[in-house]
């Protein structure tokens, strides 16, 4: 069998060499989010991290994974790849901060049908922006260039999270009560739920394009639906330092109907206070175009709340000022009441 005929890793779709010049590209980016904690550099088969025993009397390790979802097909419509990779790192460390965990480090998981550096540099560009953001060492990650197994130019994300709580200090929900106030911290839209959905109606039903600028919006539809999922770890942090918190919820699918009860103690449920805070246009129109029912809405969506948390009603101004401070202004959403787990809509 001639040269010619010979096969090669590379000719069946995995280039190495183009695997080792993206390390190169993302060395920096990953570097600049090492904490002190962090013992390994890049390129080992397995991330050290020495964890500060002084600072816990009884540490305990918090653990959580996501991705993005279908919000990665929007990337690939508008073909900008540097924002998702703060959703992924939001999706995880948002949900370990319900716990009063604080996020030490961060592994990815990247997979393409052909790796093309410069775009997956962007997304990890995204991933270290979060992880900056979190306060946490993106430590590690997967770079797995599958041929055959996804479209041209797409690819898909896992994150993994662990943060660390004292056991005395963890936030569990159990000593929520009735009367306890509800502060819904703001969220910059979708975040990275819903997008089934969102793209239904506005890019199958209505037709529109990433490109088309609403007057609601005065953006163009792709770069709204783009926009980064907050990260609410450092006024989180700010605020338990100051105030008893009982309980938090991250904000994700499922609305606040479907995760605020999760945190719920037996024997308790919360009034949601209509029209208590701003709600951004992208919801409102999806409702419109779509003729979404407004209980559909509620169960898909985070219909502009990203984060709740629960504290007594005596701490309330104070935790407000300790939160717009750290530039995360909260409303008064609801209250605690007696009964049923479980969410009602309510007038203030």
């Amino acid at each position: 069998m001639g040269k010619k005929n010979r096969l090669t890793y590379k000719k069946a779709g995995v280039d190495i060499d183009e695997g080792e010049r993206f390390v190169r590209i993302i060395t920096p980016l990953v570097r600049k989010t090492f904490r002190s904690e962090v013992m390994a550099d890049i390129g080992s088969f397995g991330a050290f991290f020495k964890l500060n025993t002084r600072q816990y009397r009884e540490p305990v390790l918090v653990s959580g994974t996501d991705g993005v979802g279908t919000k990665l097909k929007i990337a690939f419509m508008m073909d900008r790849h540097d924002t998702v990779g703060v959703d992924l790192v939001a999706m995880c460390v948002n949900d370990i901060l319900t716990s009063g965990a604080e996020p030490l480090f961060f592994l990815d998981y990247f997979a393409t049908g052909r790796l093309r550096p410069e775009k997956a540099a962007a997304v990890v560009k995204g991933i270290a922006e979060g992880c900056l953001q979190a306060g946490c060492s993106l430590i590690g990650g997967e770079t797995a260039e599958m041929p055959g197994f996804y479209k041209d130019g797409e690819y898909d994300l896992s994150g993994f999270a662990v943060g660390v709580v004292d056991k005395k200090r963890a936030v569990d929900g159990s000593r929520i009560k009735p009367g306890n106030v509800l502060l819904g911290l703001q969220s910059s839209g979708l975040h990275s739920n819903g997008y089934s959905l969102a793209r239904k109606v506005l890019f199958e039903h209505r037709k529109m394009t990433v490109r088309k600028v609403l007057r609601d919006l005065g953006i163009p539809v792709g770069e709204e639906l783009l926009k980064p999922t907050r990260i609410y770890v450092k006024a989180v942090k700010a605020l338990m330092a100051k105030v008893d918190i009982k309980g938090m919820a991250h904000i994700t699918g499922g609305g606040i109907p479907g995760n605020l009860p999760r945190i719920f103690p037996k024997g308790v449920g919360a009034s949601i206070f209509r029209d208590s805070w701003p709600e951004q246009p992208i919801f409102g129109l999806i409702k419109k175009y779509g003729n979404v029912p407004a209980d559909d809405m509620r169960r898909t969506f985070n219909m502009g709340i990203g984060f709740i948390i629960v504290i007594d009603r005596r701490e309330m101004q104070k935790a407000m000022h300790i939160l717009e401070r750290n530039g995360f202004p909260a409303y008064l959403i609801g209250e605690v009441r007696k009964g049923t787990r479980g969410v009602v809509y309510a007038e203030a």
